[in-house]
């Protein structure tokens, strides 16, 4: 059976098999309410809230996986703690049906007058979130790497070299609020052009592709 990969603004993507349902970073520059809609399972990259919009998250009464700092703010914003679940790098759990990976450790720098907070990434059947880091796969074959591609800690020529280092499949863009339209453009025209891995795949909200 195939996996649906659907974009949800910005860093969110939800992944569809069968019964099997799980969202990454519902943060507030996505639409949240679709992609929780039927949902049980969340995994959280990191604490910052354009990853993790944490009031409809609690509502929606999901079990989440993330760092602890994360799941921190979802308990102060009333989540029951049976329902968080702390995760570093070198796990392996089963969420919403599917076996993920959990890799990585920090954001990346944004300066260095900013501390950097814990990030994981996510490799879930072969599509890896990374968050807002490299996350390094550790050799392991990616067949969509959810790619960022603007940001305050991001350079795309960084990307590039990223992207050459994973050689995955074929590349998501994500991330990319902060960019006006010619902005993403240019960068996935880039990025396309020089990761080596093909054009750069542009969702709308809702839209997808199957794994």
């Amino acid at each position: 059976m195939s996996t649906r990969l659907s974009r949800w603004g910005h860093s969110c993507i939800r992944l569809d098999r069968g019964d099997d349902h799980l969202v990454i970073d519902p943060g507030g520059f996505s639409d949240v309410s679709g992609a929780l809609d039927g949902v049980a399972a969340v995994l959280v990259t990191h604490e910052h809230p354009d990853h993790l919009a944490t009031e409809p998250v609690v509502a929606a009464g999901v079990d989440v996986w993330g760092p602890q700092a994360a799941l921190d703010l979802l308990a102060a914003a009333g989540a029951p703690g049976d329902r968080l679940h702390a995760v570093a790098a070198g796990d392996s759990i089963q969420a919403g049906g599917f076996q993920v990976a959990v890799l990585g450790e920090w954001h990346a720098l944004i300066h260095a007058d900013i501390p950097r907070a814990p990030n994981v990434g996510y490799l879930v059947e072969g599509v890896l979130h990374p968050g807002d880091g490299y996350v390094d796969p550790l050799g392991a074959s990616v067949d969509a790497l959810l790619t960022p591609v603007g940001g305050p800690w991001l350079k795309v020529g960084e990307v590039v070299d990223y992207v050459r280092s994973v050689a995955p499949r074929r590349l998501v863009a994500i991330h990319d609020a902060h960019l006006s339209a010619p902005g993403l453009a240019l960068a996935s025209t880039l990025l396309g052009r020089l990761g080596g891995a093909g054009d750069v795949i542009l969702l709308d909200a809702g839209d997808g592709i199957d794994l």
